[in-house]
């Protein structure tokens, strides 16, 4: 007591000197370890749980109506829909998994074989076709198309926002399918795919005509072939809403909807909430606003070409893009017209729904639950983990666990009783959509890219 009475020198001087003993290695640690923790928790890190559970993943989580005859016909015999889940132990995290697939080197090689298909408002739109013969016969590449009376399912890909065929995710959903034994077309976006826009008009969220053009053009070239569709991402929201706006009139048997944003006013609010989200909405703002940048001279209708150039955001481009192209009044007044949220229960085809719960660009505040429970016609089905559109599986992370879902459903869908609708035998009428071998450019995707009139 009286020692410590007799000293001169500050109570905060004494603490720094004791400080300064501590060697320099152990602040070191102290601060990776803090640092990790950060990242960990920042990065939305599920590493420890999966050690926990020897890796072994997360039950799949089902929703469907009781009465549901899709689950008792055709989802109740999928295994992988009934099973776990489990994520490369490296790329445990949603963010991992999303961004991973952007440099993802194993991707199966496409030779997309390349149709040029032209809309009535004079709009675009590359139509990439991978037969089942071109996977397991390479040789037979140079034949000519698919005979019109072909009974081989075809199954109908939508892309995402800024998405093509030359995807990752994309190509690994055409080949699994095509090796299955389907014919895969997927349906480019306008001005996406190599192919100029070639009218005054962008896609959207919401734009349903140009889907529901092609699946019709499909169903009258190739009528005795049962018509699938799957959509990822806001290719799913479109799906899904052009599902509801036909009901039962579709020429579609089934569909999967993957990883839908289903409320866009929500997502909008999510997307700005927390600085991991703020990385993606820049880098799809900043793409988009690249693409429509490329076809300024063709975009007439577009004037405030000093604010586009501002672009930073999704909202953004809604604003000056969207709005101005399809005649919103405002941005909220778009996301809440086309949020596919609204149409689920309107659906009248066999519709399997996947989504990730930890998806950190499509929140899952926006699911539907209630509304998929409520339609006999709906399963959805929910995954712990698994990011968007990643559920990249293995220690080698050479293959996607929603590409194995949904062509283990489609295969049981096409299979089952729930596949007897009626083929409309209509050869004779010719369709107002005709295509055309005139674009200023195509791409070449992994092969000889082969362009066929759309007779």
């Amino acid at each position: 007591m009286d020692c410590i009475g007799s000293t001169s020198e500050s109570p905060y001087i004494l603490l720094l000197k004791a400080a300064l003993l501590i060697p320099i290695s152990h602040y070191v640690l102290g601060f990776l370890f803090l640092l990790s923790v950060f990242l960990y928790n920042y990065l939305e890190m599920y590493f420890i749980q999966e050690l926990l559970t020897g890796f072994k993943g997360q039950y799949v989580s089902l929703t469907f109506n009781s009465c549901c005859d899709l689950y008792q016909e055709v989802v109740s015999k999928c295994k992988l829909l009934h099973g776990r889940v489990s994520s490369t132990p490296w790329l445990c995290s949603p963010h991992f998994q999303t961004i991973f697939l952007q440099f993802f080197e194993r991707v199966p090689a496409c030779n997309y074989q390349r149709q040029l298909f032209k809309t009535p408002d004079g709009g675009t739109i590359a139509l990439d076709w991978l037969r089942n013969v071109d996977v397991k016969k390479p040789s037979s590449e140079g034949s000519d198309g698919i005979p019109s009376d072909d009974k081989t399912p075809i199954v109908v890909v939508i892309p995402g926002l800024t998405s093509d065929s030359s995807s990752a995710y994309v190509k690994h959903l055409a080949f699994k399918m095509a090796k299955s034994g389907w014919n895969v077309v997927v349906s480019n976006h306008r001005g996406l795919g190599g192919v100029a826009i070639t009218s005054d008009s962008l896609y959207n969220a919401g734009y349903t005509e140009d889907i529901r053009k092609i699946i019709d053009h499909l169903h009258t070239q190739y009528p005795q072939a049962p018509l699938f569709a799957v959509g990822t991402s806001i290719g799913a929201n479109v799906l899904v809403k052009f599902l509801g706006e036909e009901g039962v009139d579709t020429p579609l048997v089934g569909a999967a909807a993957i990883c839908s944003p289903w409320d866009l006013l929500i997502g909008d609010r999510f997307i700005k909430r927390r600085a991991a989200q703020r990385i993606y909405d820049r880098a799809l703002g900043i793409g988009l606003k690249a693409y429509a940048q490329l076809h300024q001279s063709i975009l007439p209708r577009l004037k405030d070409w000093e604010s586009i150039s501002k672009i930073s955001c999704i909202r953004d481009y809604d604003k000056h893009v969207v709005c101005v192209l399809a005649n919103y009044e405002t941005v909220d007044t778009y996301y809440r017209k086309v949020s596919c949220g609204g149409y689920v229960a309107k659906v009248g085809i066999p519709l399997l729904c996947i989504s990730a719960l930890d998806d950190p660009v499509c929140t899952r505040e926006t699911i539907p639950w209630d509304e998929c429970r409520a339609n006999k016609n709906v399963v959805l089905a929910t995954t712990q983990h698994g990011g968007h559109l990643g559920h990249l599986e293995g220690m080698t992370a050479k293959s996607l666990w929603w590409v194995r879902a949904v062509d283990e459903y489609l295969c049981a869908l096409n299979s089952s009783s729930l596949n007897r609708r009626e083929k409309i035998q209509n050869t004779t009428v010719d369709s107002p959509l005709k295509s055309i071998d005139e674009a200023p450019y195509v791409n070449v995707m992994n092969g000889l890219v082969k362009r066929h009139q759309v007779k």
